[in-house]
């Protein structure tokens, strides 16, 4: 399994950039940023995740003997640019959001500041890693909340490949998910690895009941027998009934148990189930259901009392079926002078969405004091400063497009942004992945539940600073009277 330690992960287009630069003698430092215009699947917020497989490919970053030699062989690059490469390194910052927070539309998840020849090579390995796991971390985000927790990741077969199936798992992980079918994520990532039976096993017995005991005798601790392989409520539960007063008899001491649903109208059977279960005596019996689940069709399952208490949910999460792609891009936001000060950068469009914020900046998050809820997000220029003395005015994340005056004292605030390279070096330790879930799991909670909701969700505003919009406003005023007076 590779930890992007490929320095060819890249489009052509980068590297013939970067000859560009390499022959006219054009290395500025730049400033890059990773943003997203739009969230996925439609929800009211994003998850950011993938930053420690981008550390782990930037600290890997070399090209070596072989990777010059295919590059040589493809005729687009010079012998001297071909020289740099063999001694590449990254020498520049990275300042990034961390793994699991939650964050909006436009908000620099990933800022590079860095020699411009640096910066344009590590576009497009960055762009795959955050902009798949910050998917796969969002979807799993609205599943978990559907469920109200006990979701199980096991989409590795249905994944669109070894990395994606693996990463996947990870970044569902972190957004909630109790664990995952997939071996190797659980190895790599110390993350729990879960799962029960397939059909083949009860169909490789004689019989369901000799099946069932069979699996119980090799896993009393972890019984969950699947019970519709033939009739679910005439044969499997009372199969898998009939199993469990056995175990009993015997002595077993229950500690996880049940069943698993994988077919079939899952609300109605889980409910005749569960009365089944419960006048056995199980009452405590897990009842697992599968079957191409998402965060819709759970949330209609329960709304018709359906009696789950643990879901396996595989292809519409690890494909984020619903929405495929995350749509994150890079964009440069600023050009250092000879002076040392960074000269604002814009892309205009006819596209509103497809216009940038300029500039080098941050991002302060504000919080209500008594709440703990989000109020507002600013994006502002990195020299600017602010702390809770200050009175704002931003939007109000729950009253659509109207302004709120925030009093001093009454909130408090949050650089995202924090430092991960310095000088090319690391400056960052990145948390486990089962770390990583429990600081998710509060960002979630700094949401309010309008913004949460899985239909038309209210959106959460984020702000230009003062000194950003004015900015932004007199470079697009620049471009329009250029362009009135050609």
């Amino acid at each position: 399994m590779s930890r992007y330690n490929l320095s060819l992960l890249t489009d052509l287009y980068e590297l013939t950039m970067m000859q560009g630069y390499f022959e006219n003698g054009s290395n500025e430092t730049v400033v890059f940023d990773v943003f997203y215009r739009t969230n996925p699947s439609h929800s009211a917020y994003a998850i950011t995740a993938g930053l420690e497989q981008v550390i782990d490919y930037i600290k890997n970053l070399t090209f070596d003997q072989e990777d010059i030699d295919y590059l040589k062989s493809t005729g687009f690059f010079q012998d001297d640019f071909l020289k740099y490469l063999s001694d590449f390194h990254f020498s520049g910052d990275i300042y990034a959001i961390p793994e699991g927070t939650v964050v909006f539309p436009k908000e620099p998840l990933l800022k590079v500041v860095a020699p411009i020849i640096e910066a344009q090579l590590v576009e497009t390995a960055i762009l795959n890693i955050i902009n798949h796991q910050s998917l796969i971390a969002t979807k799993a985000s609205r599943v978990v909340y559907a469920a109200g927790g006990g979701v199980m990741e096991f989409g590795l077969r249905r994944a669109q490949g070894p990395d994606a199936g693996t990463y996947g798992a990870r970044a569902a992980v972190i957004a909630g998910c109790v664990g995952t079918s997939n071996v190797l994520a659980g190895k790599m990532f110390d993350i729990p690895v879960k799962g029960t039976h397939a059909h083949s096993w009860i169909m490789s017995f004689k019989t369901e009941l000799e099946a069932f005991r069979n699996y119980a005798r090799l896993y009393p601790d972890n019984c969950l027998l699947l019970v519709d392989t033939y009739d679910t409520l005439k044969s499997g539960v009372p199969h898998a009934i009939q199993v469990f007063d056995e175990m009993k008899a015997a002595g077993v001491k229950f500690k996880l148990y049940g069943i698993r649903l994988d077919s079939g109208d899952l609300a109605y059977l889980s409910k005749k189930a569960r009365k089944m279960l419960d006048a056995a005596g199980y009452t405590d019996a897990v009842i697992s259901a599968s079957s191409d689940l998402d965060e819709y069709l759970i949330e209609s399952l329960k709304s018709q009392g359906a009696q789950i208490t643990s879901w396996g949910v595989g292809t519409n999460l690890i494909t984020s079926k619903d929405c495929p792609a995350f749509g994150g891009v890079y964009k440069l936001a600023a050009v250092q002078g000879p002076d040392g000060n960074f000269i604002p950068k814009i892309k205009v469009s006819e596209n509103i969405e497809k216009v940038t914020n300029p500039g080098n900046k941050t991002i302060f998050r504000l919080y209500d004091k008594a709440t703990g809820k989000i109020r507002g997000d600013l994006i502002a220029l990195a020299d600017e400063q602010y702390d809770s003395k200050n009175s704002l005015i931003i939007f109000d994340p729950i009253a659509t497009w109207k302004r709120t005056y925030l009093e001093a004292d009454s909130y408090t605030i949050r650089e995202l942004l924090v430092p991960i390279f310095k000088n090319g070096e690391c400056v960052y330790t990145s948390p486990s992945v089962m770390d990583i879930q429990a600081y998710c799991a509060k960002e979630l909670d700094t949401l309010w539940d309008e913004s949460r909701r899985l239909a038309n969700p209210q959106t959460v505003y984020v702000d230009l600073s003062r000194p950003l919009w004015e900015l932004k406003n007199q470079l697009l005023d620049n471009i329009h009277n250029f362009k009135d007076k050609k």
